[in-house]
């Protein structure tokens, strides 16, 4: 039996990247998955690409609490219950420091990442206390989470992150009596496009070559995060509630910085964009 056979998933931001790759290997295990972007044409052409049946397009914006609480009302009218719900949708701030960046850009992060994961976790916890159900509440960590993690130009997204971390380890106490399960993944570095900049900013192509290094070590594909996320809304995670599981730990950190000068002799560094 496939590990995830009949649950009903909600992930934001699943258009692309992580999100999407997650989408695909819950679908893969047997989940119904809903697909979501605050722009319809990304949701359609998502949609378009999954088995009929298998998943339901949904746009929102993660950053609007009516649109969040939209989405669970939506989502289960479409297939009778949630099981899980993922708090994906991000974005990052342009590469600049403190003094040089827009107020409005910098706050729009904290609307989307860490408002949208309270606006999702609290739209999805209510539903499953209202309908008796143990779900489980998945957060995403990134860059900032760590506390040796400094993020030093996206001071907003790492800011988002570490909060997040905060903020689910907090939810999972709250509701630890529940049955409700709150955890948090860390798929560790890896190449979306959210992480290049369309319009390079002067301080970005003053760093360029040191975080494009940074990338030929610590990038990987989002196999191993997506593998962790099916471990947690599988059975496995059942009547736990606070886990943190990272898929760049130190010591995947280790091994990926030992290997790299025999990948960049052997030129096995993968440097495709998911």
């Amino acid at each position: 039996m496939r590990k995830l056979e009949d649950k009903v998933v909600v992930i934001t931001g699943s258009t692309r990247g992580i999100g999407l790759a997650i989408a695909r290997e819950f679908v893969r295990e047997g989940a119904r998955v809903v697909i979501t972007s605050s722009r319809r044409e990304n949701v359609e052409a998502t949609v378009s690409i999954f088995p009929e049946g298998t998943v339901f397009g949904h746009v929102c914006d993660a950053s609007s609490c009516e649109e969040m609480e939209g989405l669970v009302n939506a989502s289960v009218a479409r297939f009778g219950t949630i099981d899980c719900f993922i708090n994906n949708a991000g974005i990052s701030d342009p590469f600049e420091s403190v003094g040089d960046s827009s107020p409005d850009a910098w706050c729009r992060v904290i609307d989307t990442n860490l408002k949208g994961t309270y606006y999702g976790s609290r739209a999805a916890v209510r539903y499953f206390l209202s309908a008796g159900k143990r779900g489980k509440i998945i957060n995403l960590a990134g860059s900032g989470t760590d506390k040796v993690s400094n993020t030093p130009f996206i001071s907003a997204y790492g800011s988002t992150k570490a909060a997040i971390a905060r903020f689910t380890f907090a939810m999972a106490e709250e509701y630890r009596k529940s049955g409700i399960s709150v955890m948090l993944l860390h798929p560790g570095l890896v190449r979306t496009s959210m992480i290049y900049s369309v319009n390079p900013t002067p301080e970005f192509q003053r760093q360029l070559k040191t975080f494009n290094t940074i990338q030929d070590i610590f990038a990987q594909s989002p196999e191993r995060a997506v593998r962790y996320a099916v471990k947690m809304a599988s059975g496995w995670s059942d009547g736990k509630t606070g886990l943190y599981l990272s898929a760049l730990d130190a010591k995947r950190k280790k091994l990926m910085l030992l290997s790299y000068p025999f990948r960049k002799i052997l030129n096995r560094i993968d440097r495709r964009t998911y």
